[in-house]
C-alpha cells in the first residue's frame, strides 16, 4: 500500500495543492510497518492535475489537513481514498498512526 502525504517544511501541509513536496510511504498494512519513504517534489499548481498523477505513481491513500470538494471528488473517482483533517506532524508518525487505527482527525482546514 502506498501513502502520499502533503509537505512543507518535512512535516504535513495543511493545504495540499500548495505543498512544496509529497512523501509516498511504502506500508505493509498486515505487519503494521513502514517498508519505506520518497519524497517527491509537488508539480507545479494544476487544477485537477495531483489525482491522476498521484494514480499514476500508485497512491492508495493520501492523508492531509485540507482539500477542497473538487479534488476529493476526483480522488474518489481515482479510487483513491482520502483522510482530511490530519494534525502537522512528520509523515512517518502520521503514518503509523494510520496504521495503528489512533490516527486524530479534525476538521477539513481547506474552505474551497
Amino acid at each position: 500500500m502506498k501513502i502520499a502525504i502533503p509537505l512543507a517544511n518535512g512535516k504535513l501541509s495543511l493545504h495540499f495543492g500548495h505543498c512544496e513536496s509529497f512523501a509516498f510511504i511504502e506500508v505493509n498494512p498486515a505487519t503494521k510497518t513502514i517498508i519505506s519513504r520518497t519524497d517527491v517534489p509537488a508539480p507545479p499548481h494544476q487544477p485537477g492535475f495531483l489525482p491522476h498523477w498521484m494514480s499514476e505513481q500508485g497512491v492508495d491513500l493520501v492523508i492531509t489537513g485540507g482539500m477542497g470538494q473538487r479534488a476529493l471528488g476526483l480522488f474518489a473517482q481515482m479510487g483513491i481514498k482520502v483522510l482530511v483533517g490530519a494534525p502537522v506532524d512528520y509523515p512517518e508518525n502520521l503514518v503509523q498512526a494510520y496504521l495503528n487505527d489512533t490516527l486524530q482527525l479534525g476538521a477539513n482546514v481547506c474552505d474551497h
